[in-house]
């Protein structure tokens, strides 16, 4: 273990919500600091969020993504927290003034997974079966190539929405495979989806560490928890949301690769139906992460995204 310096601190607390993937995240984090700082002790702060009460809405319908940060950045302002950890595809792409993403750590498998009891993967599905996902990107990509499936929204913590498969509410369920293998369920995977048939949210599968701008003691802290290539591939596919307006809940995927110092980077807007698909695939230096982001937006709207934005209300 390193007797590395503590940066002045000898406490700090991390707020988390209370699922057990969040808790499994904020101990993962939690366990790191107290390797990397063996005098430093580390509390967690679990706490309730929006998003996690409103189980019977889609995110889409119920405000968004910030559903999962805000009560854990509130935490953070009033001082009651230190540090909080997010999934990064739960966080928002325009953080509130005065706090910062401090560290994103090395990604675990970003793609999608399909369970189910009864069938291999998707193909095997019949015409009518029932598929569960909470989220809208996956359901237009599913529904794109298998329009005859019938696609009902699930939500719920990881273990809610296995229990809702297993008394047969579903046929199959479609959840991101880094909460699966997190929680030691890795088993349940019967099929990862590639890239090419179901692209990754932005930032799927990295955690982030957030905290108030002026602590930098603690940017400090976390930063060797800090994976350079995974932040790099996260900035530019958080920057095509960006681009096409920020924190709105639109079926937008993208997933970004490094590699020989070249980022090259997929997108896509949908519509919630799979009707109708815009892509992107652009390459650019790893240095300007933002830039390629903004790009591939220039590319998307180019394709047709700005209609299905428009049709959905967005405003983008």
């Amino acid at each position: 273990m390193s007797s590395s310096p503590t940066h002045g601190l000898q406490r700090v607390t991390i707020a988390t919500r209370r699922s057990r993937l969040a808790l499994w995240q904020a101990e993962h984090v939690k366990r790191c600091l107290e390797e990397l700082y063996p005098n430093l002790a580390v509390d967690l702060l679990p706490l309730s969020t929006r998003g996690d009460e409103l189980l019977e809405a889609t995110l889409a319908n119920a405000g968004g993504k910030g559903l999962f940060v805000k009560e854990l950045e509130a935490a953070l302002h009033s001082g009651a927290a230190d540090l909080a950890v997010h999934s990064m595809k739960d966080v928002p792409v325009d953080l509130p003034a005065g706090f910062v993403l401090a560290a994103i750590t090395a990604r675990e498998d970003p793609r999608d997974a399909f369970v189910s009891n009864r069938y291999a993967g998707l193909a095997e599905l019949p015409a009518g079966a029932v598929l569960g996902t909470s989220s809208l990107r996956r359901a237009a990509q599913i529904a794109e190539r298998y329009p005859a499936l019938e696609i009902r929204p699930s939500r719920g913590n990881v273990e809610t929405r296995l229990a809702k498969l297993d008394r047969g509410d579903y046929a199959a369920v479609v959840l991101a495979a880094a909460g699966l293998k997190r929680l030691g369920l890795g088993a349940r995977i019967r099929a990862c989806l590639e890239v090419h048939e179901s692209l990754p949210a932005a930032g799927q599968g990295a955690l982030g560490i957030e905290c108030r701008a002026e602590r930098r003691d603690l940017a400090a802290l976390v930063a060797p928890l800090a994976d350079a290539a995974s932040a790099v591939c996260v900035r530019a596919e958080r920057a095509v949301n960006a681009a096409l307006g920020g924190n709105c809940s639109i079926p937008l995927g993208a997933y970004a690769v490094l590699e020989a110092g070249r980022l090259s980077l997929r997108a896509l807007v949908a519509a919630p139906d799979g009707a109708r698909v815009a892509r992107a695939e652009c390459t650019g230096e790893a240095a300007r992460p933002e830039e390629l982001g903004a790009r591939a937006a220039e590319l998307l709207r180019q394709r047709g995204a700005g209609e299905i934005l428009a049709a959905l209300g967005d405003g983008c």
